[in-house]
């Protein structure tokens, strides 16, 4: 990867203080509301003795990323085409291939650091316990970035404008946001409700993230439909994406 287009990528992406916003800050501002009610601070019989504050730990890391993956980046890549930008870089000794390889590195950067300072104000803030499988807790994060990141190809390879990247990622942000817990924690979802939420990529996510925070390996059928997921969302994005 070309070290200049990286630092390019990640200057431009720092000059974008909403994208910044909704990515870094957001997700610990959300926890931080949810922890100053006092009902969510109680431990609660029906969540095995857990806070409501405390399952909403993985929710609020996933926003980050599900910001990053579906709504930032697809923009930025679509913006790139519909400028012409790919098409005059591949007169050049820069290949296209290296802006979209630096792309998916800067959000899934960012998406990472929003999940380490998101953990940082839980625990400082809220009294949650950091996570207590830390490996555990990687791998899952690293496979949930990569399947947002997978999921936001796909909507830069089918969209022709920067305008259709966003209607098709506000499209596919909310339903994301309620697969991973938003409105309602996965582990408070009706059983056949949850069954069925876990078998997308951000259901997977926060019942592997939550699992490792109780100091549990994430199951591994989580880990595989996040692995899937990502593998297949990879192989659409690389079959439909255009560089014009």
């Amino acid at each position: 990867m070309n070290t200049a287009v990286l630092r390019t990528e990640a200057r431009l992406l720092a000059r974008e203080p909403g994208s910044l916003f909704w990515i870094l800050a957001f997700p610990p501002l959300l926890l931080v509301i949810m922890g100053a009610v006092p009902a969510f601070r109680e431990p609660q019989d029906g969540l095995g003795g857990l806070r409501v504050v405390d399952t909403y730990v993985p929710v609020t890391v996933l926003v980050g990323m599900i910001v990053a993956g579906v709504q930032a980046m697809p923009a930025g890549l679509t913006g790139y085409r519909e400028h012409g930008v790919l098409r005059r870089m591949a007169t050049t000794p820069v290949r296209p291939s290296a802006l979209l390889s630096a792309q998916m590195l800067v959000h899934a950067l960012a998406a990472v650091l929003s999940a380490l300072v998101t953990l940082t104000v839980g625990r400082l803030v809220c009294d949650v316990h950091l996570p207590r499988q830390p490996f555990g807790y990687l791998m899952a994060l690293l496979l949930a970035v990569l399947a947002a990141l997978a999921l936001g190809s796909v909507i830069a390879a089918v969209s022709r404008t920067v305008k259709i990247a966003g209607a098709i990622g506000t499209a596919v942000f909310f339903p994301t946001l309620f697969c991973a817990g938003v409105w309602l924690p996965v582990p408070s979802m009706p059983d056949l409700l949850a069954d069925i939420v876990v078998l997308t990529p951000f259901g997977a996510a926060a019942q592997a993230l939550g699992d490792a925070t109780a100091g549990d390996w994430p199951a591994w059928s989580h880990l595989g439909v996040m692995a899937g997921w990502a593998v297949l969302l990879s192989a659409a994005a690389a079959r439909w994406f255009r560089w014009e």
